[in-house]
């Protein structure tokens, strides 16, 4: 006769103590203390891990000093796997937080220097909150769940045109008018739009000449900006110059639900919306740049971790504030990059540039590991990358998960390879296990996403093998919907069996262009795109050319099936395809049913 298996139970509440012993009527409060109770459960061992180990989180919200660190010893087994996961319904939601609240705000009676007059006596004051032994440095301010603005010039559908862009010089010029009273702003930002990718610049000087301003700005970023050729921004363009905004300055709080941090005080301000009561608000920064990290090795991976019902809030994204931020595509910044003098490399003959990226932030990263799964999880006010599956990630799933108001983009796997290994050499690792593979992001919900980062993706996958992405929704995007691929090659690099089905993408290409609701780069052979709805591609408004379409065969794409997709043009574009990309039956006349059945399953 077999007997069933118990599984165990580690109870955890806000309002508990780590001292407790865990069960349901005395839970430990942290979500680290009950990884660690299951810890030594595993290591002793504890009969309590027959069937798996279920870490239950109350209702409430679990604020985090440190990010939760999941190791090997955290791994479960087939038979014992390690859930944490929300008391079930109706009793609320569980909330992993990197948030820090901000209190004790104060009415500014008194004039402020540099307050724009329409903004004078509606302004509010916080203190920065200290960690540690300094105050907290932010870029984001959230008011009752709702995401603050930076003190800005941007408007919806309003950037400014440069008037010329000068690499040998490093130098932008802008209008002066554009500057008007912002002459001795200090600590203020650029942000480039640069056909697929924004540039966030460091104002270093203005240089006024008359009618035109001449803008320098601080390194690193400055000499990254200039020096790569791809993106750039564009002078004399089908549609005119690239456009521009400043930001983070006093003098530009003009709009109620608009702030500014103030250097070196750290004095927040900020102009309610009429609808508030900052008092008794609710006001969040974000103190953690990750809020869960998974790291295991190839030797020792994690495994057999699942989330369920988890929310996760609040991360930050610090970076840009002491080196800007320059992106070659997709969110990945720039580390150096240069147009050769001298084209070609042996990998690629006609390649005329070179350059070396990294990962943005991410909430959760996982990296040497293997089921690893969110269900049922939500990732809301997150600065950067909401999930991302790095690197040697296998058989792992984020299904029915909802990721919002996040800054980057919301689901990232694979390589995109860091540091020393240039971007367009084929990345071939010698053990085939570093290949992220076998990962299914299926039946998830992305919307409202990349408002931070305006190149982000919905999904963005590198260097992959055997993934599927079925039945999402990809929504409200300022870049591209799903993106599978990397490298610019049509070399082999390991990269294949990858599958895009029944997907809804649509309102995409909001602010940028040269993008595709979904697009691919370098071979992948054996892989398929098909039974996809696409739709609401959005003319971005500060584009200098039409370039964004439905789906995107971005250079060297190769060897995919390309079957039944709807979307209600036939927009689509092939940039120096590879070989073996068969399209079938691909537009407004594929059948209805196909259309309906995209996206989200019930």
């Amino acid at each position: 006769m077999c007997l069933p298996l118990i599984a165990g139970e580690i109870w955890v509440s806000p309002t508990g103590k780590d001292s407790n012993l865990g069960t349901k009527d005395a839970p430990l409060q942290t979500v680290a203390a009950a990884l660690k109770q299951a810890r030594e459960w595993r290591r002793l061992p504890n009969p309590s891990v027959k069937g798996g180990i279920h870490i239950i989180l109350k209702k409430g919200i679990y604020h985090q000093n440190k990010p939760l660190f999941i190791r090997p010893e955290d791994s479960g087994s087939a038979e014992s796997p390690t859930w944490i996961e929300a008391e079930s319904a109706p009793q609320g939601d569980a909330i992993i937080s990197g948030g820090v609240e901000i209190s004790q705000w104060k009415k500014v009676t008194e004039h402020i220097p540099g307050l724009p007059a329409e903004a004078q006596g509606k302004i509010w004051i916080a203190e920065s909150p200290r960690i540690g032994n300094k105050l907290l440095d932010f870029r984001q301010l959230w008011v009752n769940g709702k995401k603050a603005i930076r003190a800005s010039q941007f408007a919806p559908g309003k950037m400014e045109r440069m008037i010329d862009f000068i690499p040998e010089k490093e130098e932008i010029w802008i209008p002066t008018t554009s500057i008007a009273g912002l002459e001795n702003a200090r600590q203020m930002e650029m942000i480039v739009h640069q056909r697929w990718a924004i540039a966030i610049l460091r104002v270093k000087e203005f240089d006024i000449q008359g009618e035109k301003t001449r803008v320098t700005f601080h390194q690193p970023e400055s000499q990254l900006e200039f020096a790569h050729p791809w993106p750039q921004p564009i002078i004399n363009g089908e549609k005119g110059n690239s456009s521009f905004y400043l930001c983070n300055a006093i003098q530009l709080l003009d709009q109620p639900g608009e702030w500014y941090r103030e250097y070196p005080s750290g004095k927040i301000y900020y102009w309610p919306l009429e609808t508030e009561n900052i008092q008794t608000a609710s006001a969040i920064v974000p103190a953690l740049e990750q809020i869960v990290i998974v790291d295991g090795s190839l030797e020792r991976s994690v495994s057999h971790i699942y989330f369920k019902d988890v929310h996760f809030q609040y991360s930050s994204c610090i970076r840009p504030s002491f080196q800007g931020h320059v992106t070659l595509q997709g969110g990945l910044y720039l580390l150096d990059a240069y147009k050769l003098l001298i084209p070609g490399l042996p990998e690629k003959a006609e390649l005329e540039n070179q350059a070396w990226i990294a990962r943005p932030e991410a909430a959760i990263s996982i990296r040497g590991a293997e089921k690893i799964n969110f269900s049922g999880c939500t990732f809301r006010h997150l600065a950067s990358t909401g999930v991302d599956y790095e690197w040697a990630v296998s058989n792992s799933t984020i299904q029915d998960c909802l990721f919002t108001d996040i800054g980057g983009s919301a689901i990232l796997l694979g390589s995109f390879p860091e540091g020393g290994f240039e971007t367009h050499v084929p990345y071939i690792p010698e053990n085939p296990k570093e290949l992220c593979s076998h990962i299914h992001i299926t039946n998830n919900l992305i919307t409202e996403i990349t408002n931070e980062d305006w190149g982000g993706v919905g999904i963005g996958a590198g260097y992959v093998s055997d993934i599927n992405i079925e039945h999402n929704e990809v929504s409200y995007v300022n870049y591209s919907g799903i993106c599978v691929g990397w490298g610019w090659t049509k070399l082999n690099s390991g990269m294949k069996n990858n599958r895009i089905h029944a997907n809804y993408v649509h309102h995409f290409a909001q602010q940028l262009y040269d993008a595709g609701g979904l697009y691919t780069l370098s071979s992948q052979p054996g892989s398929s795109m098909t039974n996809n709805r696409i739709e609401h591609l959005i003319d971005a408004p500060y584009a200098t050319n039409d370039r964004a379409f439905y789906i995107y065969f971005d250079e060297a794409t190769s060897y995919y099936q390309v079957e039944n997709n709807w979307c209600p043009e036939e927009r689509f574009d092939s940039n120096n395809p590879g070989p073996g990309n068969v399209w079938k039956n691909n537009g407004p006349h594929v059948p209805k049913n196909i259309k309906e059945t995209a996206g989200l399953k019930d």
